[in-house]
């Protein structure tokens, strides 16, 4: 056994072995497990890329019944991730000493799966994003995925099947930019079986990520806002850029941009695309909080 899947296991701790399986699987073979959870519900269009044991596969496709059923309702949903603005983003790369924030259900909303815990935050993996390599003709580039903290970085780095490659935060965070520029939105996500915590950022765009074609089409409780919301100001020129590149089909636009706030989930991307500054993220303190790691560990201590 590879010293960094015993590193999985010590993580978790004896107690809970049946979730180091299911993590070990989860990360080992992604393109499977998405495919088993993205699949019947039509949200992805390839097949996976590696052939695997049948019995691992079945094994895998349990899991992903299980996920499934959880995510119906954001009560039991135990797989989720929390929009982010890339400048909360760019921060939660760029932290450098471990972090172990609990009970954070106000800022990522769900009864499962809402702990901050960073350990070695400096080892990033960034990978080859799953959800597109699963899709045709999906979004380039693919590496955009990243594993940050360990144990999951260092066993994503040491597993093959990733083709990833260890990156510094500053590396991370040209990474984040650019995938903002290209109206992509960071997602933070979280997972019961990595101790119920956050464990990557995700680049995701509407036509390739399974989590955000789940909550476009069906609604699915996979998403939740980033605590902002889009507000158009008297800049407006209703030149429909903002409409163009909204990754939630948000904002229409009439004799002015307008914002559907039901629909908005403070990505931020429309803010970035419009060249007149004419649209810009405001607090809403009916959604949960921003996941704001500086904020965070200054009011919480870290611990």
């Amino acid at each position: 056994m590879k010293d960094t899947t015993k590193n999985l296991s010590k993580e978790l701790g004896l107690e809970n072995a049946e979730n180091t399986a299911h993590l070990y699987l989860y990360i080992k073979y992604i393109d499977h497990y998405l495919t088993k959870v993205g699949g019947p519900l039509g949200l992805v269009s390839k097949p996976p890329l590696q052939d695997i044991p049948p019995d691992v596969e079945e094994v895998i496709e349990l899991y992903a019944r299980k996920v499934l059923r959880d995510g119906l309702s954001a009560e039991t949903s135990s797989y989720h991730g929390k929009v982010m603005p890339l400048g909360l983003a760019e921060d939660l790369v760029m932290v450098q000493e471990d972090v172990e924030l609990r009970g954070m259900e106000h800022v990522v909303p769900y009864k499962i799966a809402h702990d901050i815990v960073l350990k070695n935050p400096q080892k990033i993996a960034v990978f080859d994003c799953p959800c597109r390599l699963l899709q045709e003709n999906h979004c380039e580039p693919t590496d955009v995925c990243m594993a940050v903290g360990d144990p999951v970085a260092s066993f994503v780095l040491d597993n093959e099947g990733f083709r990833a490659r260890q990156a510094s935060a500053e590396e991370a965070v040209e990474i984040l930019r650019a995938e903002r520029k290209r109206g992509h939105v960071h997602n933070a996500f979280f997972k019961d079986v990595v101790d119920g915590r956050f464990f990557a950022i995700c680049n995701c765009c509407p036509c390739c990520c399974i989590g955000m074609k789940a909550w476009n089409k069906f609604g699915s409780p996979m998403l939740a806002s980033s605590g902002y919301v889009a507000v158009v100001n008297e800049e407006c020129t209703a030149c429909g850029d903002c409409a163009e590149i909204c990754p939630f089909d948000a904002v229409a636009v009439e004799e002015v941009a307008v914002v559907d706030r039901a629909k908005c989930m403070g990505c931020g991307v429309c803010e970035g695309a419009c060249e007149y500054g004419a649209i810009a993220l405001e607090l809403d303190p009916t959604r949960s909080a921003p996941l704001d790691i500086k904020r965070l560990i200054a009011e919480y201590g870290g611990s």
